[in-house]
């Protein structure tokens, strides 16, 4: 009886082990698709924690594509905390359009947190980014509205490391100021945008980016405030301002100068009215003095 029931007991186990420890359904998948990989490297997959059906899911559509990637290659991304799936995907595509793009750096490029597959896909199919309303102000004192449309390429050399599209836009932002700001007048801007693309275009902004700029295109041109006439009504309305403020000092003084005369004054006639009743007393001593005489 105990014998039966060890017996069933070794054989549940076996079962458990074959089929949930040793992956022979993922094994099975990669014959039929024709990747070569053994059992036992599914089993050390399983046991250094990694899904044996990530890798083999990886290794089937790389072998599909014609591309061959090691099993070891791929363990170690995902150890490394990569997106395996999504460095493959990229490399397939990559294999496609024609572009060279190793496995190590596919790898690279996604552990530096960059998303490779995307930049595969802006390699191919350039994307377009707006920047805000830029307003810069042109020597004739009138302000000046832009929007531009820049249509960048990502460059997989310069992924790693590389600013980002924040930085395209700053620099496209600084373009449009600088080359508004040196327009003699604002109707120049107006009549010829292209002039603001093309200076902009020219001064290599994409150095140092993990984009390459293809073009700068001007969506929008607007007028803005008359910035000189404002200023113009500012320094007037200033320089009122101060004439007022010296007009109340001096009025403030000559109020000052009025009130210390009037206390001159004031002093004054006390101080005569005082001599005035000393008179009669001199006289009347005089008098006394004269009598006893």
């Amino acid at each position: 009886m105990w014998l039966y029931i060890i017996l069933g007991i070794a054989i549940l186990l076996f079962l458990y082990i074959f089929f949930v420890i040793i992956p022979i359904r993922h094994w099975i998948a990669a014959i039929f698709s024709g990747v070569h990989v053994s059992i036992f490297s599914l089993i050390g997959m399983r046991l250094r924690q990694v899904p044996p059906q990530l890798i083999v899911d990886a290794m089937i559509q790389t072998q599909k594509a014609g591309i061959h990637i090691p099993s070891d290659i791929l363990e170690a991304h995902f150890l490394a905390g990569g997106n395996v799936l999504r460095v493959v995907s990229a490399l397939v595509a990559a294999d496609k359009a024609g572009m060279n793009l190793s496995v190590e750096r596919a790898t690279a490029i996604d552990l530096a947190g960059r998303d490779v597959l995307e930049a595969v896909k802006m390699s191919v199919n350039p994307k377009v980014i707006e920047t805000p309303e830029v307003a810069a102000v042109a020597k004739d004192g009138i302000q000046v509205k832009a929007i531009a449309r820049v249509t960048v390429r990502a460059n997989i050399d310069r992924l790693i490391g590389g600013a980002g599209e924040q930085t395209i836009l700053a620099r496209v932002g600084e373009g449009i100021v600088t080359t508004i700001g040196s327009s003699e007048n604002h109707k120049k801007v107006l009549e010829n945008p292209d002039m603001i693309s093309t200076t902009v275009l020219n001064k290599g902004l994409d150095s140092g980016t993990a984009f390459e700029i293809l073009s700068i295109d001007i969506a929008d041109v607007n007028i803005g405030k008359n910035i000189g006439a404002q200023l113009q009504t500012d320094q007037a309305n200033a320089d009122k301002n101060i004439a007022q403020a010296k007009a109340e000092e001096r009025r403030a003084m000559a109020v000052a100068t009025e009130q210390e005369m009037k206390a001159k004054i004031s002093e004054m006639r006390a101080l005569l009215v005082e001599k005035e009743a000393a008179v009669p007393l001199a006289l009347a001593q005089a008098f006394r003095n004269a009598a006893n005489k």
